[in-house]
């Protein structure tokens, strides 16, 4: 099942063109890594996928409908590139947070039906945080807090997980965790995952799809054809050395 399509999407910010005739395909069951330099589209080409933003050229489909804000982006969980400090250090349980995913336009905390209290437990219990369900999320630590915030996308039963450089300041031993846990929702629970980052290792070794962009779409596809081909020189210039290392 086709879960996002981009076809021939362009978008530009005051005459500065941030992306020009991008066309991919998302399925259902993919676990695509989104890869470029800084100021290479990346960010933008989120905001077009959640509705913040509209393309001035082209069309993106999800699940088979122009994208709409609202509508069927709430088939969306989202885990953005900074978690706020106000967001971790707010009086609120781990619970509490993951509640927040199941809130929507008619919906309110103190009225979440049985079913949406059930895919709260069950989304903490497959981040692995039943046990600290009662827990403020100030008293977690860092690669607790990112699970946290993974759980309240799950909460909500999305289609569709997108997650912007999500360990970003956390250690190395708690990113080794939090992927192990990103492997698990898409290999045991066919979680579709679009993850955005810097780092190749994770290109190289987690996801499955690789999605290159620099203004233009520089590569879309297996993980194991990138490694072999010359698609860092084109993303990142000649005379660039990168070391990979095997998990």
């Amino acid at each position: 099942m086709q879960l996002i399509k981009f076809n021939n999407v362009s978008f530009t910010y005051h005459q500065h063109e941030a992306l020009s005739d991008i066309n991919f395909e998302v399925n259902e069951g993919d676990y695509v890594g989104v890869i470029g330099p800084n100021g290479s589209g990346k960010t933008t080409l989120l905001r077009l996928l959640l509705g913040l933003l509209h393309p001035q050229k082209g069309e993106i489909l999800l699940l088979g409908e122009p994208v709409v804000t609202g509508h069927n982006t709430a088939q969306i969980g989202y885990l953005p590139q900074k978690i706020t400090q106000a967001e971790t250090r707010f009086p609120m349980t781990v619970e509490e947070v993951a509640q927040l995913g199941c809130v929507g336009s008619k919906t309110w905390l103190p009225f979440l039906s049985s079913t949406q209290h059930k895919s709260v437990l069950e989304a903490l219990e497959t981040v692995g945080l039943s046990d600290h369900r009662r827990n403020l999320v100030s008293e977690l630590s860092g690669g607790q807090q990112q699970r946290v915030f993974i759980a309240k996308a799950l909460a909500g039963k999305p289609k569709l997980l997108i997650l912007d450089e999500p360990t970003v300041g956390i250690d190395v031993a708690a990113q080794a965790q939090f992927y192990e846990l990103l492997k698990k929702l898409n290999t045991e629970l066919g979680m579709t995952i679009v993850l955005v980052t810097h780092d190749i290792d994770v290109v190289v070794n987690e996801v499955t799809t690789v999605l290159c962009v620099n203004q233009t779409l520089i590569y879309h596809g297996s993980s194991d054809n990138f490694v072999k081909g010359d698609y860092l020189a084109k993303l990142y210039g000649q005379g660039k050395k990168f070391v990979m290392h095997a998990h």
